[in-house]
């Protein structure tokens, strides 16, 4: 299933964390949506003193903007899922968010 193929709000999330991804040319990207429907995207954070995965530090800006809570959060990797980490950030602010992976061309490869 390629990007055009999800829900539109979605494949929004899914192009942000590409985008976040291209731009810093680090590993991951990021995005969230939160349930107010702002959304949060970031990039791996790779320094001596702070390491966060891409959806820590997606997860990390919507707290830090107040946000109550997430309906849905993508990452796009070439590992092919998301690691443990990354997806109990997403659960510790909303335990039954939808978790997107997708491959650096945008198209999804789970739904977690």
């Amino acid at each position: 299933m390629s990007g055009s193929e999800l829900d539109p709000e979605d494949a929004k999330i899914v192009t942000l964390a590409r985008g976040s991804r291209a731009r810093t040319g680090a590993a991951e990207g990021a995005a969230v949506r939160d349930t107010d429907g702002r959304t949060y995207a970031a990039a791996t954070v790779d320094l001596p003193s702070l390491q966060l995965t891409a959806l820590q530090a997606a997860v990390a800006a919507a707290v830090s903007s107040g946000a109550p809570g997430l309906e849905a959060a993508a990452v796009v990797t070439e590992a092919g899922t998301a690691d443990e980490p990354s997806l109990a950030a997403v659960r510790d602010l909303t335990a039954g968010a939808t978790v997107l992976v997708a491959d650096p061309s945008g198209a999804l490869v789970a739904t977690l």
